[in-house]
């Protein structure tokens, strides 16, 4: 796997990580067995940098991550991040979001808890989760900086950030990724994101590469999905939005079919033909997808084909938004 870097300081990674959300929480049926198997095949395969969050599961992911590094730590990179405050979940029910926090004392007490359930000294990416608009961004920054100069973390990052936002926190320290939602479907760091990204230097870190698992070509009803399965609840996966959506997946299907290759592929593919600041973290929790994303990073996309994906799938041709309401208000602060 060949390797990309994040920021003028330049955090070395695999040109594509393994998003690891799903193995613990949102996306159905958990099988710590074969994740762990699936973790192990990537850092066999070359992809090493791996992407957890304090709030999956909640804290059971970052828990799994920290059973399937050890021994092979210097390996890996390890991405992580706080700010989103769920509740404990009871009797296999949903944990609910209880809020957002910046809070310098809670970055500091979130990353301990973090580094202990990893099994490590050290965090290699720290992103803040959401902006919490009732912190200033320059506290809260200024403690993911203090975590840096006590060695606990190495470099740090921003999700779903604003771009003013970004600017104001690479004042106080280094921004080294933004973390952000990109995809065929989801373009929208395309309007000025990416563009003050690589004026100050700042590396972008691509999630949902696949419109989870929609880009795949394999979902064909809402009811795909188990009962507890978080894409239930999402605008793009229901009703007539979900009838719209298959129709622009059925456009690279074809596209992808004429290239003997899968519509996730093509998608991944995509994804990193955008620039080599850009690192997509496609989630999986089997072996075999795994092994299936990894074979897009050689797939070559020409300048005709990216004008022929555009045109099948133009930017703003998803229905509905990516998030419920309740969330998309975190978006952009």
């Amino acid at each position: 796997m060949k390797q990309r870097k994040l920021g003028r300081e330049g955090l070395s990674v695999s040109a594509q990580g393994l998003g690891c959300m799903g193995m613990s929480d949102f996306y159905g049926q958990r099988d710590e067995t074969e994740s762990i198997a699936t973790i192990h095949c990537a850092l066999d395969r070359g992809v090493n940098f791996l992407d957890t969050s304090d709030m999956y599961g909640p804290f059971t992911n970052e828990e799994l991550i920290g059973k399937a590094i050890k021994g092979r730590r210097n390996r890996v990179v390890v991405a992580t991040k706080f700010g989103i405050m769920r509740s404990n979940p009871t009797s296999g029910a949903w944990a609910p979001i209880t809020g957002i926090s910046g809070r310098p004392e809670y970055v500091r007490s979130a990353c301990d808890s973090s580094l202990k359930r990893l099994g490590t000294d050290h965090i290699d990416l720290y992103y803040q989760h959401r902006v919490d608009n009732e912190v200033p961004i320059e506290e809260t920054v200024g403690a993911m900086s203090d975590l840096v100069s006590a060695g606990k973390v190495r470099y740090i990052g921003l999700s779903e950030a604003s771009v003013q936002t970004i600017r104001r926190a690479h004042k106080v320290h280094p921004i080294t990724a933004l973390q952000s939602e990109y995809s065929l479907w989801t373009r929208d760091p395309e309007d000025e994101t990416l563009l003050a990204l690589r004026e100050l230097g700042i590396g972008f870190v691509a999630y949902s590469p696949l419109g989870r698992g929609f880009l795949t070509g394999e979902l064909k009803s809402p009811d795909d999905f188990a009962p507890e399965d978080y894409r239930r609840n999402s605008p793009r996966f229901q009703g007539e939005n979900f009838t719209e959506n298959l129709k622009l997946v059925d456009r690279i299907k074809s596209i992808a079919m004429q290239k003997g290759i899968t519509p996730g592929q093509l998608a991944l593919a995509w994804v990193l033909r955008q620039g080599e600041d850009i690192v997509p973290i496609p989630g999986t929790k089997r072996r075999e997808y795994l092994e299936e994303n990894i074979a897009a990073e050689e797939i070559t996309i020409c300048d005709s084909e990216i004008l022929e994906i555009t045109e099948a799938l133009p930017r703003g041709a998803a229905s509905g938004s990516r998030y419920p309401e309740s969330m998309m208000v975190l978006i952009n602060r």
